[in-house]
């Protein structure tokens, strides 16, 4: 029998070819039971973690076998305990910057140790695996302000984070009650209104309808109509959303019209809007005139007044060396 080599060329393309299918076939018959299973685990993932008709997430979407809760359940049974002593304050800061998991602070607090240890070792390896090291008063120093940039650096972020989450809500708000007093004249409860209006300005507000979708499922959960619009309140953290819920429980005791209280609150809610563009409008001449001063006078009065410099000192020049 001859080898591989030996054989014609047609013959060997024509075993390689075999081989091939083969293979795929065997591939095929080895992956399809596995893919088969896991369509299988996503789509009762999916069951087990659905997203609600209104675009906001059910009230079973956070996960906790995550890789953060198993290290910190970890570190805290080894006894170093990442609760804090104003977890009330810190856990409302979160929740305002979108963090609404139970283990957010603790995350947070394990966050801000690590930096703030980390951040340091880091600059002193480095400097000493440079081969010049720097002396000890400079490395005190600058360790200092890294291992400061991990304690406070965090705080800024989840600062920085709710102001970004809270001008996104507030741009969509007026939106939002125009579409809502639609629903409710239209004869929608509060509810459906909720519902329909957080479905509807999901694409360009997400975290409005994440909201509204949200005190939505609560609402169906069996919780009164007053906890979810205070609950809802409590998590925007906004003065806004507050004030509104404030006016539909009132609306809601006294037995006043929904549409008219939503009526005059929307418009109201333009007007703040409009004013709050008029007032970014009139703050652009000042914050023009800064790179102006610092960028161009100077390389304006260089231009008009070099060329008079020049002429002078050719002037002067020789007058001065004449005596």
């Amino acid at each position: 029998m001859f080898g591989f080599d030996y054989m014609p060329s047609f013959a060997r393309i024509l075993v390689l070819v075999l081989v091939f299918l083969l293979v795929m076939v065997i591939a095929f018959t080895v992956l399809d039971p596995v893919l088969a299973r896991a369509a299988v685990r996503r789509r009762i993932e999916s069951r087990l973690d659905p997203v609600d008709a209104a675009g906001g997430v059910t009230l079973r979407s956070d996960r906790t076998n995550s890789a953060w809760i198993k290290l910190i359940n970890a570190i805290e049974e080894r006894g170093l305990s990442l609760a804090d002593t104003r977890d009330d304050k810190l856990r409302a800061r979160l929740i305002a910057a979108g963090f609404t998991h139970p283990m957010a602070p603790r995350v947070f607090t394990l966050t801000r140790l690590v930096l703030t240890l980390a951040l340091p070792l880091a600059f002193v390896v480095l400097s000493y695996s440079s081969g010049q090291p720097p002396s000890l008063i400079k490395l005190y120093f600058i360790g200092a302000a890294f291992a400061l940039l991990g304690l406070y650096g965090p705080n800024l972020f989840v600062s920085a984070k709710a102001d970004r989450r809270r001008q996104a809500i507030i741009n969509g708000f007026p939106d939002s009650l125009d579409l809502m007093l639609v629903c409710v004249e239209a004869g929608m409860g509060l509810e459906a209104a909720f519902s329909r209006v957080g479905s509807e300005i999901m694409k360009h507000h997400p975290l409005l309808g994440e909201m509204l979708g949200t005190a939505v499922l609560e609402m169906r959960a069996g919780r009164s109509r007053e906890d979810a619009l205070r609950r809802m309140a409590d998590r925007a953290q906004i003065d806004e959303i507050s004030a509104f819920t404030t006016l539909l429980v009132q609306s809601s005791k006294l037995g006043s019209s929904i549409g008219q209280t939503l009526r005059v609150y929307a418009a109201e809610m333009r007007e703040a809007r409009r004013m709050r563009a008029e007032e970014k409008a009139h703050r652009l001449p000042v914050l023009i005139s800064v790179p102006l001063v610092v960028c161009m006078l100077p390389v304006m009065i260089g231009v008009l007044m070099l060329p008079a410099a020049i002429r002078v000192i050719r002037m002067l020049l020789p007058a001065l060396g004449h005596h």
